[in-house]
């Protein structure tokens, strides 16, 4: 390992194995599913091609993931998550929603690629909420990309795309999709504003945000706090 904090201690060593400089998102990305090296560039725009080959090095070493050979003609290698690297997956949606508390309005020079859009629904989904509930949703994103949400009796499911069936075309426009799932913006003046555009019934729109949710950003205390 590049560095060790020398303490016996699981989360010392959990922040040794994924705590260096884009490891987790490695391991973000991974989570959808095996990729190849071009494909994890991809997801990483900003990420040199060396620190790429040695964060997946690490973690290689760390048992988080393995490389294999798909069965084709072109013999290409994939980089997957083994079983404990696996492991992984719900302390990603848990830290990913613990951090969305927080975002701001994205910057200009800020990507926001098809993993990060597919997690960000799993990481808002409230299957408590879902129990009971059949309905599709297909999402359009600034940028032409889309993908589609489907909910069944509490399961969700996400993927790249359109779906044909969808009970109702979500499209924000702009950054409007977070004050959505943060109740900043409500369904109806979503509508009423034109930040999103819906096709269906209202009745969908308004379950969404229900259904996928940011809690209230923390309050940010000044000075020091005195019992």
């Amino acid at each position: 390992m590049s560095r060790t904090y020398g303490q016996f201690c699981g989360l010392a060593r959990a922040l040794e194995i994924i705590g260096e400089r884009w490891s987790l998102l490695i391991v973000r990305d991974l989570v959808l599913g095996p990729k190849r090296f071009t494909e994890l560039q991809a997801g990483l725009p900003k990420i040199p091609a060396s620190t790429l080959s040695a964060r997946l090095n690490e973690l290689e070493q760390s048992g988080v993931l393995r490389r294999r050979v798909l069965p084709q003609l072109d013999a290409a290698v994939v980089y997957e998550l083994t079983e404990y690297g696996g492991e992984l997956d719900q302390i990603v949606l848990d830290l990913g929603l613990w951090g969305a508390r927080s975002l701001g309005l994205p910057a200009p020079e800020d990507v926001f690629t098809l993993d990060a859009a597919i997690l960000s629904l799993y990481t808002t989904f409230r299957s408590e909420k879902a129990k009971g509930i059949q309905a599709t949703y297909e999402l359009h994103y600034p940028g032409g990309m889309v993908l589609h949400a489907i909910i069944e009796d509490g399961a969700l499911k996400v993927a790249d795309g359109s779906h044909p069936g969808a009970d109702a075309i979500i499209e924000p426009l702009g950054p409007y999709i977070k004050e959505l799932l943060n109740g900043e913006l409500t369904a109806e003046d979503a509508l009423r504003t034109g930040k999103v555009r819906v096709e269906g019934a209202f009745e969908y729109l308004a379950l969404f945000t229900e259904l996928f949710h940011i809690p209230a950003t923390p309050r940010v205390s000044s000075g020091i706090v005195i019992h």
